[in-house]
């Protein structure tokens, strides 16, 4: 594989700057044909990154609420990239205390584990997973102040993203849930959309797929322009090409015992490897990085507008 010198720079630069190790660098190297799995010199996703500030960037984790060395590996690495490259707010994805949701654990699993981001302003937007509704259904959870739930199901702004938050547990009042959802991407005035809840729609984890919660969603994604849809639950991380418009990102890999996960016919990348999601927006593209405890990109993705 040939490079040019504004590849080769590319590359000497998002090593230096601790995105892509030596490693990776020889896999690049090695690799004959271009991949939409793998980092390449040639992807058009690495080509065209900005050289202008994203107008917003946000983290996402999900299954993080152990209190192990697993979680505490994955917060450091957040507070290591916080320092270059400052965000907002990071997206919980729901199993925000484990094991059964007890909010006495909270300061143990998320306020000692992301201390640092905490004092920095960092603001934390969690979802309800199927252990957090095992005490209470999940109520005090909902009113923790730093969680910053506004309901079982809400949505919050920075421009130019709006964020809705599902509830998707198995006793979730989809009856009000759906109507309030489709009125509020209705009423949306921004160019991106993001959804979130703690369960996946694709996925080639050990769960696999939600035929029930895709026949459910995917019609109103498609309808109002949904790019983004965001879960954990799996344990694992996994990125899908675009479906009808969508990506579908499974983000379970914060804290909890990684699990293996497969390939399947939409899968752009899936890893078993502990790590966040950064996501930097953009007026028309968001750029997808995810990020291992050793703060090496392993997986690099585009959604454009």
């Amino acid at each position: 594989m040939s490079l040019n010198r504004r590849q080769f720079l590319l590359l000497t630069g998002l090593s230096a700057a601790g995105f892509i190790g030596l490693g990776t660098i020889q896999k690049i190297l090695s690799i004959p044909e271009i991949s939409d799995q793998k980092i390449s010199l040639g992807d058009p996703a690495i080509a065209s990154i900005p050289n202008d500030k994203p107008l917003f960037r946000f983290v996402a984790i999900g299954d993080t609420g152990t209190g192990d060395t697993g979680q505490y590996d994955v917060a450091n690495a957040m507070v290591r990239y916080h320092q270059d490259h400052p965000f907002q707010v990071v997206t919980l994805l729901g199993d925000n205390i484990y094991t059964n949701g007890e909010i006495e654990r909270v300061n143990a699993v998320f306020e000692k584990p992301y201390q640092s981001l905490i004092k920095q302003k960092v603001k934390f937007y969690a979802c309800l997973g199927n252990h957090d509704i095992r005490t209470e259904n999940g109520n005090r959870q909902v009113t923790y102040p730093l969680f910053n739930m506004t309901g079982r199901y809400y949505t919050f702004k920075y421009d130019p993203v709006q964020f809705f938050v599902l509830d998707a547990n198995n006793n979730a009042d989809w009856e009000k849930q759906m109507p309030w959802l489709e009125d509020q991407l209705k009423r949306s005035q921004t160019p991106w959309k993001i959804v979130y809840s703690h369960y996946p729609m694709y996925s080639s984890g050990s769960h696999g797929a939600n035929s029930e919660l895709t026949d459910r969603l995917t019609p109103l994604f498609k309808k109002y322009g949904v790019q983004l849809y965001m879960n954990g639950h799996e344990h694992n991380y996994e990125r899908t090409k675009p479906i009808d418009g969508t990506t579908y990102l499974v983000n379970g890999n914060g804290g909890a015992n990684i699990r293996p996960v497969g390939s399947s016919k939409w899968t752009a990348t899936a890893a078993s490897t502990l790590g966040f999601t950064a996501i930097e927006v953009y007026a028309d593209q968001m750029i997808i990085q995810a990020i291992d405890t050793k703060n090496q990109v392993f997986d690099h993705g585009i959604i454009r507008l």
